[in-house]
């Protein structure tokens, strides 16, 4: 693991565990796929160690293929590891609780054409059990954070890529989460959507949100995390 500079201005925000304490835990973490008569087909993920700690930008760093998206899905318990040991907030990843806690931007943003940004924030707030007073100040201040107020009442079908993009970040934070997880969140964006995305994360590190960013573009980790991890083959 290495460190990086980054520069951040103004005070953190301490997020619910102690800035610093590990937040996922890895110890030898494998993942491999078999078929029918459980012969090992692909071996996706080969003894991974890694720490990620509260109120850091960590990248997971890496060529299509290597591991990342894999990495995630066990931290978010979709997959279970075929060996090694794996801590979400200290629980097991698959313990329903854990997920209260945890944001998720996937890399495809799949959402519903025909809502609009209130009605799809509002949608998953429901999901997340919040009450209405919180789900609208919430909706309010995160489409202000993403750029989209002004066109909140706008069908996401009618959006680009980019809008769909900042408005799936938008939808990860709805319940305030303690890790925020991104896979490949600048993937399909021009240069200008990279920016504003980029930016975005670096508020929110600024804010003392645990950010996990896995991307194969090293200018997109080297502009935003403080410590990465490369896997390779």
């Amino acid at each position: 693991v290495w460190p990086f500079t980054r520069r951040t201005g103004g005070p953190q925000v301490m997020v619910m565990s102690e800035r610093g304490a590990p937040i996922v835990e890895a110890r030898g973490v494998s993942r491999a796929f078999r078929d029918f008569w459980m012969r090992t087909r692909a071996l996706a993920v080969d003894k991974i160690d890694l720490d990620i700690r509260g109120g850091e930008v960590f990248g997971l760093l890496g060529p299509n293929g290597s591991g990342k998206s894999t990495t995630i899905k066990m931290i978010l318990g979709l997959l279970k590891p075929t060996a090694g040991r794996l801590s979400v907030l200290g629980r097991p990843p698959t313990d329903v609780a854990v997920k209260r806690h945890i944001g998720f931007l996937p890399e495809e943003s799949y959402l519903y054409r025909y809502l609009t940004p209130i009605e799809t924030l509002d949608y998953y707030g429901r999901v997340f059990g919040l009450d209405r007073k919180v789900r609208n100040r919430r909706i309010d201040e995160l489409l202000e954070m993403v750029g989209l107020a002004q066109v909140k009442r706008r069908a996401v079908g009618a959006y680009s890529k980019g809008m769909m993009r900042r408005l799936g970040l938008a939808q990860a934070l709805i319940n305030d989460p303690e890790l925020l997880i991104l896979d490949e969140p600048t993937s399909g964006l021009d240069p200008i959507g990279t920016r504003q995305v980029k930016d975005l994360l670096l508020e929110l590190g600024r804010r003392g949100k645990t950010i996990l960013l896995s991307s194969h573009l090293l200018a997109d980790v080297e502009d935003v995390c403080d410590r990465m991890v490369i896997l390779y083959s």
